[in-house]
């Protein structure tokens, strides 16, 4: 199933951002809920309401989400960041947490 796909099955959450943050609570990155970047804050904050936090689970799971995109960003490092930071996290398994604001 294609990213623009699945997105329509996740649910929709309200805010204007998503904070996320690393195990020592300091901030790693910020997603707007803005054109250009909502599909991402919609799956970031999917994943971290069905895991608590950004683990590696959550991780694998929000790869498969991106589906194409995903692939594009493995051959393209620094071309997808919110996907990268995915990659990174299954790497790691060091977790970030995330908030919406």
């Amino acid at each position: 199933m294609k990213f623009a796909d699945t997105l329509k099955t996740l649910p929709e959450f309200a805010g204007d951002k998503l904070l996320l943050t690393d195990a020592a609570g300091v901030e790693v990155a910020t997603i707007a809920n803005a054109p250009g970047s909502a599909g991402s804050f919609r799956v970031y904050a999917h994943l971290a309401q069905q895991y608590g936090a950004i683990d590696a689970e959550a991780a694998a799971e929000g790869l498969a989400i991106f589906a194409e995109h995903t692939e594009d960003a493995s051959r393209n490092p620094g071309k997808h960041p919110n996907i990268d930071r995915l990659i990174a996290v299954l790497a790691t398994g060091s977790p970030l947490n995330a908030r919406i604001e």
